[in-house]
């Protein structure tokens, strides 16, 4: 069986999206996606599952699977390619996107550039979620003998830690984001970033994503961090979170919004 896919990225980080039907869904193991992610075969952040709203011409609700097949609550960066899709198809400025926990509006701002509106943050210990009541905004770990301080944990669709550092590419992710990611305090794993402060609206970060490693750029990282700096008057509330291809500009109040680029669409066939 060969079915239709687009692949697209935000900075780098990249999805496959799938179009799919209620009345005739498209089905992929968890197996098949872990194959699929891999680098030597299609190679993806996220597999993208978009069903079209059959009244709302513009609205369509998504299912997101790490490239180690665990289904997950959000994917900014992601969605955001979803709505460049949207409004290209249907030809509109606009697109809603409804997750399994949020429902987010994007608007078109330029060909290739996507405002997605995030919702609020969640900063209680019990939804974030944290295994324990402990002070959210100052987390400390002691991670393979180093010394964590202040890490402030929130939710922003999906659960994120951010620690702010003098220098955020020292930190070997590869060796300590797993091992935070699956760390006894976050019983839903977590989203790891190293923030590092340049200026007051400028922020770069190194992020390992949970279920999906080392990626090149992330949205709800980028949008956890801009309320982390604004919520510790390190920035105020609009951002740019620099990420190695580019940056994300995030808004804060109350509400988070996060603008940026998206990729061109590519079409492909997959073989399942």
């Amino acid at each position: 069986m060969e079915i239709k896919a687009f692949k697209m990225d935000g900075l780098g980080n990249d999805f496959v999206i799938i179009e799919t039907k209620k009345r005739n869904p498209i089905s992929i193991s968890k197996e098949k996606i872990i194959e699929l992610g891999k680098r030597d075969s299609i190679g993806f952040d996220q597999m993208i599952f978009v069903e079209e709203d059959g009244v709302i011409s513009n609205h369509a609700s998504i299912k997101i699977f790490n490239s180690d097949g665990d289904e997950v609550d959000a994917c900014g960066n992601g969605s955001r390619c979803v709505a460049k899709i949207i409004c290209d198809k249907k030809k509109t400025e606009a697109a809603v996107i409804e997750t399994s926990n949020r429902i987010l509006k994007a608007q078109k701002i330029s060909d290739n550039s996507i405002r997605l509106a995030m919702g609020e943050p969640i900063f209680d210990w019990k939804k974030i979620p944290l295994s324990e009541n402990i002070d959210h905004k100052k987390i400390n770990l002691n991670i393979d003998g180093i010394e964590l301080k202040e890490g402030f944990a929130l939710n922003v669709g999906n659960p994120h830690i951010v620690f702010f550092v003098e220098n955020c590419f020292k930190y070997d992710l590869k060796k300590i984001g797993p091992l935070i990611e699956n760390y006894k305090l976050f019983p839903e794993k977590i989203n790891v970033t190293f923030a590092e402060r340049k200026s007051a609206n400028n922020i770069f970060v190194n992020v390992w994503e949970r279920g999906a490693g080392l990626t090149k750029a992330c949205g709800t990282a980028a949008c956890a961090t801009g309320v982390v700096a604004f919520e510790k008057s390190l920035a105020g509330n609009s951002t740019n979170i620099h990420f190695k291809e580019g940056f994300l500009n995030i808004e804060y109040d109350t509400n988070i919004s996060m603008t940026g680029p998206v990729s061109d669409i590519k079409e492909i066939k997959i073989k399942l």
